[in-house]
């Protein structure tokens, strides 16, 4: 299993450098999506409004979207992919070229898993969360995938009083590194979500998702694991959402660069939606598009370049134009933090007692259809 090298995103650049790394790195954008949403969910609230679609359906429709751009597929086990129909998985890639990017352990949905997965403080129960989790990340392995994320969905808790939240904690790093040992140098990227369905989900911020990647790497001791770490590998890394990071009321531009500054970004995930709110998975750009450009730019600056996996719900559209949509909403997006003087914005936040107001003036301009029905912006001294 190829593990994608991260270090060079905790790498500091002086202004000089970064404005030469600016002016020579554009973002690759290598789309993923989960096949989860292909087929409609259920909803507390409402019927389905489209049929139900079988894995081999869902398949075709990803295949037709492959020269639109779509090159790789996520996929949890075992109720989207497993023994039975890893055949079809693996004749799909092969005639497609589209990868299966992660397969991801489904450690949220069981009724068994009412009291948490990994956390679980019912020992069986937990077993049977840490032996899913070994089998997903074998067949990560199986695959050739470059990570296996981990979402703590069903980890958490409602009320907190008199729990002990550090043995849960404890329980779930420590299944994680049991796993993780079992199959060693398959990378984990832990997915972050500060609430729902539990009313507050452990590790659930950005930030926690960085503690948890060096608690359990402090615990892994397989030889394999440990060399990779011993170079300076992370091997529990992110895959941060950014409607998960919008539910947590945090900023995106932050949030993906702290995860970059420790080298740990090993896949994102793309949407939109309000600030705070429950988790809505709107298409990518369709609220705060600008918050989309400072999040490309930051990625940008700091040189990510993994996949941009899209998680979205699109229930009152086809996936395929809700996919399309989101594709292309990154892709204009990404042209236009390429076309941007990138000398004059670092300049302005380097010097802004001698900026003030430059760069939102500029960003102002450069978001118009027309900017030549502004006033000239004034040059910067």
């Amino acid at each position: 299993m190829a593990l994608r090298d991260l270090r060079t995103q905790a790498r500091r650049r002086t202004p000089d450098e970064l404005v030469q790394h600016l002016n020579s790195f554009e973002l690759n954008l290598k789309f993923s999506a989960g096949i989860w949403f292909f087929s409609p969910p259920q909803s507390r609230f409402h019927e389905r409004y489209k049929p139900v679609i079988e894995i081999e359906p869902r398949l075709e429709i990803a295949a037709k979207l492959k020269d639109y751009g779509l090159d790789g597929l996520e996929a949890h086990y075992p109720n989207e992919i497993n023994e039975e129909n890893l055949d079809l998985w693996k004749k799909f890639s092969r005639d497609t070229g589209i990868r299966i990017v992660t397969v991801i352990p489904l450690l949220f949905w069981d009724d068994q898993f009412e009291w948490g997965s990994l956390s679980n403080p019912i020992p069986a129960i937990r077993r049977v969360a840490i032996e899913r989790t070994i089998r997903a990340l074998q067949l990560n392995k199986e695959l050739d995938t470059e990570l296996a994320v981990v979402w703590p969905g069903i980890d958490g808790y409602e009320n907190p009083f008199g729990m002990d939240l550090r043995a849960a904690r404890e329980r779930f790093v420590e299944g994680l590194a049991e796993a993780m040992d079992t199959v060693p140098g398959v990378r984990i990227a832990e997915e972050p979500k500060p609430y729902e369905p539990r009313g507050h989900i452990l590790y659930g911020t950005t930030y926690e998702g960085i503690l948890l990647g060096m608690k359990v790497e402090a615990m892994l001791k397989h030889p394999e694991n440990r060399r990779l770490l011993n170079e300076g590998h992370a091997l529990v890394a992110l895959n941060p959402e950014m409607g998960h990071m919008l539910m947590g009321y945090e900023d995106t531009a932050y949030s993906y660069g702290m995860a970059m500054e420790y080298g740990r970004l090993a896949h994102t995930h793309w949407n939109s939606q309000p600030l705070g709110n429950y988790d809505q998975d709107l298409n990518v750009g369709v609220i705060s598009p600008e918050a989309l450009e400072a999040t490309l730019y930051a990625l940008k600056m700091y040189g990510y370049e993994g996949w941009f996996g899209l998680d979205i719900n699109p229930e009152r559209m086809p996936v395929e134009v809700g996919l399309k949509n989101s594709m292309d909403a990154l892709r204009a997006a990404n042209d236009r933090i390429n076309r941007l003087d990138h000398e004059s914005i670092i300049w302005a936040t380097e010097h802004p007692n001698q900026a003030r107001g430059w760069l939102e003036a500029y960003l102002i301009r450069a978001r118009a259809a027309r900017p030549d029905v502004l006033p000239p912006l004034p040059a910067l001294k």
